[in-house]
């Protein structure tokens, strides 16, 4: 089939939508109605969102205008995109820091958390600093200068680094102006002070404000004429060589090969104290290659993901979210035995605001239970710890067949998934690490039972990752059944996963990179038809993300057909809502909160069959393409109402506060009638948290 090609006005570019996402997200640290320390959380979200951005994004695009590679969808020439997210970057670094320091410290100050600055340090205060300098970081601090004999050092990427400017002579009479200070990563970069020597119930200093006060003391007999923070980002993404792959026929070695080297990746960013000499600026950018256009000058720490430490260590309820009393669903209450509960019927979770406790449970009794025989799983991010990942240790120890599929490539969860695969593999458990060239991205966990006679199958599928701390903090759904058509498609996805032989046509799930790019093209399709046939076409989708071109073609053709199209889109969109003649009937929502909205929810009309899908991918080309997803149905009709109750209703009524998106794919906010009660996370904490049943 040949691909529709639109013109570029209808795309919109997906790094300046993503920038746009992260304005979004400071506008949640801008909320004086947030409380304190979670707008201080925010603003560290925004940071370490900048980071990956650069790291991987910004990185790719330097890439790619290196190889001289054309423009996207949109059209815009790749250097120009290059130019507007500098741009873009620094008015919101700007307006990051100016609501750090002009708002949200001196709102923690009155409530007697501080951060104590240099110049005005009392002299206990002083006192105190000195003595954990000479105790705590002198011996582990290494000044560099820098002379014909002394290169520039190599630098980790993200690490705090400083730039000291000198005179005189050493005591081997090197006349050096320049040296470089690297602090640690062992060393906190914020310091909790004693309540008698702040003054105040919760005091901190910065690493570097103790650096800079006894920098002198690294350079005896020389004057210290300045000393500036700098830090530098890396190229982050991993890069695995085909051939090297398959000399030594194994991911996980050429994976751990590639980790190492992480952290030295090109040079992408440089961000420097704003009072940094600019000559000194200079130097740090012909020293790593880069450009004025890389260079990002903060009024501030240089790192504010930093000051999450803050956020963690201050106990002060009043200023942070109120605490998550999670329900349960009533069916789980029935009986203690988690198979009885799902013969009975369907189940739906709807995290976080009810608990992932069942999930674990589900593993816990199937690990335990002498009548299940096998346990099939895939792993993208569980963390470092992980009970589940525990249980299915004990599983195969106890002599189940245990399969666990683990995603070595899930960005940034590459070392704590290696050490999984190793632990897992140790204990006696099949580990699979998933299909070279295509993520494993599904969440499926799949046990199979002896019952009598027979085996039996039970499936719990997820759009969210196996993660008890991300499923506190994330929206996702999840669903158990031991629907039989749905298990056998559940375990030919896992036949693909571990053997070899041509996919199988599945009755339930859409799977990706099968079937599902052209069944939501259909879906989409089928709506438009009914809607020129003078029926009703009605499409609901909740995602993350939504960028592939053919994807936004056919809705774009189905407003046009009269189809009315809800989007609930948290990140970036590519699609352009409103335009006259195009898509008039489309509209675009973006919802932030509390939590991470993390759920794909699909609704189609249907000519009244309203079906309703739950999905590990988002409308992104990686997810239909280069990916393992899978799209599953929610068959009962009572687990529909929920869906549409909870994932989707809630983030569509008029008095609901949200971002709208107009034709010019600018974003405004809509306040709602009903202020922070009217957010659709609120209702949902009201209608699901602490309730048993739903």
């Amino acid at each position: 089939m040949a691909k529709t090609v639109l013109p570029p006005e209808l795309y919109l570019n997906r790094e300046l939508g993503q920038l746009d996402f992260n304005r979004r997200v400071l506008a949640l640290a801008e909320d004086r109605r947030m409380p304190a320390l979670e707008r201080l959380r925010y603003l560290c979200i925004v940071d370490s969102n900048l980071d990956e951005f650069f790291e991987i994004r910004v990185a790719g695009l330097k890439e790619q205008i290196a190889a001289g590679s054309p423009p996207g969808p949109d059209g815009m020439p790749l250097d120009q995109v290059f130019k507007r997210i500098a741009q873009v970057t620094r008015e919101l670094v700007e307006r990051q820091y100016a609501i750090l320091n002009n708002d949200v410290l001196p709102q923690l100050a009155a409530e007697g958390i501080r951060i104590l600055r240099r110049t005005k340090w009392t002299t206990a205060q002083k006192a105190w600093v000195r003595d954990y300098f000479f105790r705590e970081l002198m011996p582990v601090l290494t000044p560099m200068g820098l002379d014909p004999s002394h290169p520039f050092p190599r630098l980790l990427n993200k690490s705090l680094n400083f730039v000291v400017e000198l005179e005189g002579k050493d005591a081997f009479g090197r006349k050096s102006s320049m040296a470089i200070v690297q602090a640690p990563r062992v060393l906190p970069r914020v310091i909790t002070l004693p309540r008698s020597v702040a003054g105040c119930e919760h005091g901190f200093m910065f690493l570097s404000s103790i650096l800079h006060a006894h920098v002198g003391e690294l350079f005896p007999g020389m004057t210290v004429l300045g000393c500036h923070q700098f830090q530098l980002t890396r190229n982050s993404d991993l890069y695995i060589d085909e051939e090297e792959l398959r000399e030594l026929k194994s991911l996980r070695k050429a994976l751990q090969g590639e980790l190492s080297q992480r952290q030295f990746g090109d040079s992408v960013r440089l961000e420097v104290a704003d009072n940094c000499p600019r000559r000194l600026a200079d130097a740090l950018l012909l020293q790593f290659g880069l450009t004025d256009q890389d260079l990002y000058q903060v009024n501030g720490p240089v790192n504010l993901v930093r000051l999450l430490q803050i956020a963690n260590k201050v106990d002060r309820p009043q200023l942070q979210f109120p605490p998550l009393v999670q329900g349960v669903p009533r069916e789980l209450t029935r009986t203690p035995n988690v198979f009885d509960c799902i013969r009975r019927g369907d189940i739906l979770l709807h995290h976080p605001f009810q608990s992932f406790a069942p999930v674990i449970n589900y593993i816990e009794q199937a690990a335990n239970d002498p009548q299940v025989v096998a346990i099939k799983q895939t792993v993208y991010r569980t963390g470092a710890q992980s009970a589940m990942m525990e249980l299915l240790m004990q599983a195969a120890r106890s002599g189940k067949a245990v399969t666990v599929v683990v995603e070595l490539m899930a960005r940034f969860d590459e070392e704590a998934n290696i050490n999984w695969a190793q632990r897992l593999e140790e204990a006696g458990a099949h580990v699979i690490y998933g299909v070279v060239g295509h993520k494993t991205h599904a969440k499926m966990a799949l046990v199979v039972r002896r019952e009598g006679s027979a085996l039996r199958r039970y499936v719990h599928l997820s759009t969210g990752n196996y993660h008890s701390r991300t499923a506190m903090l994330y929206t996702d759904f999840g669903l158990f059944t031991c629907n039989e058509e749905i298990c056998a498609d559940v375990n030919e996805v896992f036949m693909q996963l571990t053997g070899l032989g041509k996919a199988s046509k599945l009755k339930h799930l859409w799977q990706a990179p099968f079937t599902l790019h052209q069944r939501v093209i259909r879906a989409i399709q089928n709506e438009a038809r009914n809607a020129t046939a003078g029926g009703k076409g009605r499409i609901i989708a909740r995602m993350n993300a939504l960028l592939e071109p053919e994807i936004i073609a056919a809705l774009y053709a189905a407003s046009q057909a009269g189809v009315s199209i809800d989007l609930i889109v948290r990140g970036v969109c590519a699609l352009r809502p409103g335009l006259p003649g195009v898509s008039d009937n489309i509209r675009v929502r973006s919802v932030l909160g509390r939590f991470l909205e993390h759920s794909r929810v699909f609704y189609f009309h249907n000519g009244g069959a309203e079906d309703v899908y739950l999905s590990s991918a988002d409308w992104m080309d990686r997810n239909f393409f280069r990916r393992i997803e899978i799209c599953f149905p929610v068959l009962e009709p009572r687990l529909k109402r929920r869906v549409l109750r909870e994932g989707l209703n809630p983030y569509l009524g008029r008095d609901i506060e949200a971002w709208e998106m107009g034709a010019d794919g600018q974003y405004r906010f809509h306040k709602g009638k009903r202020g922070r009660a009217g957010h659709a996370q609120n209702i949902l904490l009201d209608l699901l948290a602490a309730k048993t049943g739903a």
